[in-house]
């Protein structure tokens, strides 16, 4: 992420001057850190992912299996 700041930096020292350029980068940077701390408790992890694929897996099980319960006690009904 070097070249970015150096470009904004450079955008910034040839409007303001070197010392407010410096300010206003290390300023943005700090405001874009923030707001990405901010939001990181969004973001879906390895161990978020594994563990919304496991509910998802026992959710499928559980209805194949009310399914094939529910076949079977009609079938069983209709044989009597």
């Amino acid at each position: 992420m070097i070249v970015p700041e150096i470009t904004l930096y450079q955008i910034a020292k040839d409007k303001f001057g070197d010392e407010k350029a410096t300010e206003f980068v290390s300023a943005l940077k700090d405001t874009v850190d923030a707001k990405f701390k901010e939001k990181e408790s969004v973001f879906l992890t390895k161990e978020d992912k594994i563990d919304i694929m496991r509910s998802i897996y026992m959710v499928s099980i559980i209805h194949f299996l009310g399914i094939v319960g529910s076949v079977l006690l009609i079938v069983n009904f209709r044989l009597r």
